[in-house]
């Protein structure tokens, strides 16, 4: 009976790992099309042919074309999201923590005109869907949260939120930037966020930023 059951689970685990790797291949199927023809063109019959999967096996992982598009996005929002985290958690001061956070949102090998476009699209359709907009949302709220993990008790926490908008706009603009210009690299992106940021708090207090250690935080 014992060896039923073990089987049994083992048969389970094996078909979870698959079906976890073919929800992943059609997400990065679905990445690829979107990359190449933008919003519009991210067809079902284009996903599934990228994948090399029939239509009948992406509905029978998704239940349609806006949710392979939304897992995507979610996808690519982690990939900021674990860069922060690691910046962060490698920080020795509450400067190389606020430095992470802004690096942290400009990954190397993202920041390409490609994604940037692909990025610009998801931000438009925001407006007609919620999920994207809620996932806007709680990028912000994280953003938030970090800087002023990072700036407080240095700065007080009006300030340090009102720096957390300033960095989100200028992240905003700079990803909208590359949208459009060949020229800004992803090092200028991660440069004029930093110039904008020492600009705004002053010598005096990124000399305390930078003096201020924090040790190696959980992120």
């Amino acid at each position: 009976m014992r060896e039923k059951i073990g089987t049994a689970s083992a048969t389970r685990g094996r078909r979870t790992r698959i079906e976890d790797l073919r929800r992943q291949e059609l997400i990065d199927a679905a990445h690829r099309v979107f990359l190449r023809h933008g919003l519009s063109g991210l067809t079902t019959t284009r996903i599934c042919k990228e994948a090399g999967m029939s239509q009948g096996i992406l509905t029978y992982y998704f239940s349609g074309k806006d949710e392979v598009l939304f897992a995507m996005v979610r996808k690519n929002n982690r990939v900021l999201v674990e860069q922060v985290v690691e910046n962060m958690r490698t920080a020795r001061t509450r400067w190389d923590r606020l430095n992470g956070i802004i690096a942290g949102n400009f990954p190397a090998g993202h920041f390409v005109q490609e994604v940037a476009l692909a990025w610009l699209s998801i931000c438009a359709a925001s407006g007609q869907e919620p999920r994207f907009a809620r996932l806007q949302q709680l990028f912000y709220a994280r953003l938030t949260s970090n800087v002023v993990s990072a700036v407080v008790p240095v700065l007080d926490r009006d300030t340090a939120v009102q720096l957390s908008y300033t960095i989100g706009a200028q992240i905003d603009g700079l990803w909208l930037r590359r949208a459009t210009d060949a020229a800004m690299t992803r090092d200028r992106a991660v440069e004029l966020c930093q110039w904008t940021v020492t600009t705004i708090i002053g010598a005096e207090t990124l000399a305390a930023l930078k003096a201020d250690c924090i040790g190696t935080p959980g992120g």
